[in-house]
């Protein structure tokens, strides 16, 4: 009776890991959860509520964003503004550069992007039924993440690199509820064609890039984000506090949409 017993607990836990994968799967041959959808958040590479700062040689691709700060909250650009006045622009951005106390139709473009960032991390934060927890006590040096739904009570550290392997469909949701930091030089590392705008890190405390790390996906942080000198950013950096820059090379990726409901 007792090896009965025993098997049916380890067919019942196994049905139990495969329904926990499948409430997360998608459609189709994608593995993980829906993407997250960044709505009109996703017209940025940088937005930020209280002001993105930058020193050294920095040269961004893409839209950045401030709201509800004004364009003074901006700083190290160097703006010119349009004659619109309705944006500016920078020998260091490839782009526009957006603020809150722009002329019409800024400020209402700017109040819908904030807002879709934070329904963005509202969504990122609120999905439930991880696949992983807790992994590597939040030290994910060295590993190599499937997709999949990764949710940690703690800070995540990466000294050195982490790799995240999958298909081009694929899709990564991290929900950290510590900071997340990159050790110098670290790399983000993608195989098997997971692309950027499916890697998505949802952080409650702060995201520390520093110096020459490499690192890849949206970031959608409750408070700063911090990129030190050298730091490069394939991805979005998407903070409900400010983002400060020292040197660095952001480039925006497409933006991945949900599947439509069948």
């Amino acid at each position: 009776m007792r090896t009965i017993n025993a098997y049916l607990t380890r067919i019942m836990g196994s049905l139990l890991a495969l329904l926990v994968v499948c409430a997360n799967a998608r459609p189709g041959e994608a593995d993980g959860p829906q993407p997250v959808n960044l709505g009109a958040a996703g017209d940025f590479v940088l937005l930020s509520k209280t002001g993105v700062t930058t020193t050294g040689t920095t040269f961004i691709v893409g839209n950045v964003g401030v709201s509800p700060a004004a364009a003074t909250y901006n700083t190290g650009f160097g703006l010119i503004l349009d004659a619109s006045k309705a944006f500016s622009t920078s020998s260091i951005v490839k782009g526009r550069i957006y603020a809150a106390d722009y002329a019409a139709p800024t400020p209402a473009k700017m109040t819908a992007a904030v807002l879709a960032m934070e329904a963005a991390y509202t969504d990122a934060a609120g999905r439930t039924l991880p696949n992983f927890t807790e992994l590597g006590a939040g030290n994910i040096d060295g590993k190599t993440l499937a997709p999949g739904l990764y949710k940690w009570g703690t800070s995540v550290i990466a000294p050195t690199s982490v790799t995240i392997s999958g298909g081009s469909e694929d899709v990564w949701i991290f929900q950290i509820a510590g900071d997340l930091t990159m050790g110098n030089g670290a790399r983000v590392i993608l195989k098997g064609g997971a692309q950027t705008k499916n890697i998505f890190w949802q952080v409650a405390g702060k995201v520390v890039l520093n110096t020459t790390s490499d690192f890849k996906g949206v970031v959608l942080c409750k408070t700063l984000i911090s990129m030190k000198t050298g730091a490069v950013l394939n991805g979005r950096a998407l903070a409900q506090t400010a983002v400060t820059l020292d040197a660095n090379a952001i480039t925006q990726p497409a933006m991945s949409l949900p599947t439509p409901a069948k």
